[in-house]
């Protein structure tokens, strides 16, 4: 059997089953290993069948519930550069904004949003975080920073494979240099602001860039009070600090509320920041009668599983009443879910529903969801996770 990440022609491929070739053809690029009727032992790139022929190219693990991750759908007789085709196309759709903004943060390559599957490279101020979560493409690895530091402006790149997810891949968990020196932080211009990354051991792969053109569009509000619930590091909260005169930050953990401290001082900005549960915050808030004239909602996912959907909607409906009873009348909530199983209509529903318990109206001023730079697949609802709402209360 050939060794190594090579191109493989019949007889060594996949074989897939009737459903398993109807996800292919409607261009879904999963196919669960319940679906698959054949394939090699090895994990690799590899020509996938179905009962009428050759469906796509794919990332195929036998280990992987996700066994098979198509990347091309059509013929080829060079599967690794195809893939690496798919890589230049990602780079040079985010090339004029890196050179624009070389200080700036932004995602390379989001996955199968990209034909990559399971790999992501963000960007921060010339440093590039990247994370694999395929057995098939971890050879590659190598070829994929080649490409990368001969098309963009690239100081270093850290490979931040700590994601438990590798496991269900078969894959070690580690933090390792793959080009240049990796400094232990970077900051990050967005707009008026900057905030640090902590690249070695921050959240993700050291931010959260899906929400960068929501966090610059809120620069657009200005009034009284202003809070941001789910803070994190305070990315939110800085840019509400241009046009607010009091800004309070809400998060669970005092480590993220120190790098909120540190960064709006970095920034000579005045922030509030309030370690608490964020639920019990909102709800003593409303006791103690407090008002507030824009209120950021921007929660972890409360839905990582489909088991979970019930009890996450709960949670969000309870969230988004307590924030919408605290707001003036006139005031902004802009709230935000990241759970790709709770899809678009059931938000919309989630705050249709707090509102009228709230016994107040929700004007739709923008539906929003993630930037530019995390491309959705169509017909692929795990690419659409994060929804985003500015939303104006009426009495």
């Amino acid at each position: 059997m050939p060794t190594g990440l090579l191109t493989y022609t019949a007889p060594v491929k996949v074989r897939v089953s009737s459903r398993g070739a109807s996800r292919l053809l409607a261009r879904h690029p999963w196919v669960y290993r319940s679906d698959v009727l054949e394939g090699p032992e090895q994990a690799g790139l590899y020509p996938v069948y179905g009962p009428k022929g050759l469906l796509a190219w794919a990332a195929w693990n036998p280990a992987s519930e996700i066994a098979v991750r198509a990347f091309r759908y059509r013929p080829t007789d060079d599967a690794e550069r195809s893939l690496l085709d798919n890589l230049e196309r990602a780079l040079a759709l985010r090339k004029a904004s890196v050179e624009a903004e070389p200080g700036g943060g932004f995602r390379l390559v989001h996955a199968e949003g990209d034909g990559l599957p399971a790999l992501v490279l963000d960007y921060y101020a010339g440093h590039v975080v990247l994370q694999s979560g395929s057995a098939a493409l971890e050879p590659l690895l190598p070829r994929v920073v080649e490409r990368l530091i001969e098309r963009l402006p690239v100081q270093s790149v850290l490979a931040r494979n700590d994601q438990r997810t590798r496991t269900l891949e078969g894959l070690g968990l580690e933090v390792r240099p793959l080009f240049g020196s990796v400094p232990e932080g970077v900051w990050v211009q967005e707009g008026p602001v900057q905030y640090r990354v902590d690249l070695l051991s921050g959240q993700k792969t050291g931010a959260f860039l899906d929400q960068r053109d929501n966090r610059l569009r809120l620069r657009g509000f200005g009034g009284e009070r202003a809070l941001d619930v789910f803070s994190y590091h305070g990315s939110f909260a800085l840019h509400l600090a241009q046009g607010f005169r009091s800004v309070t930050a809400v998060d669970s953990s005092a480590d993220a509320l120190a790098r909120a401290q540190d960064n709006a001082r970095h920034n000579g900005l005045e922030l509030a920041t309030v370690e608490a549960n964020a639920f019990e915050f909102l709800r003593q808030e409303e006791k103690a009668g407090h008002k507030y004239d824009l209120i950021v909602l921007d929660p972890p996912a409360f839905a990582k599983s489909k088991r979970d959907l019930e009890r996450a909607y709960a949670a969000y409906k309870e969230v988004n009443l307590r924030a919408i009873k605290l707001l003036r009348e006139g005031g902004i909530l802009a709230t935000a879910s990241c759970s790709h199983h709770l899809t678009e209509p059931l938000f919309y529903e989630v705050l249709a529903e707090a509102a009228a318990d709230a016994h107040r109206s929700l004007r739709v001023l923008e539906r929003r969801g993630q930037g530019w730079d995390h491309p959705i697949l169509l017909g692929v609802p795990e690419t659409h996770y994060l929804k985003f709402a500015l939303l104006e209360v009426r009495d």
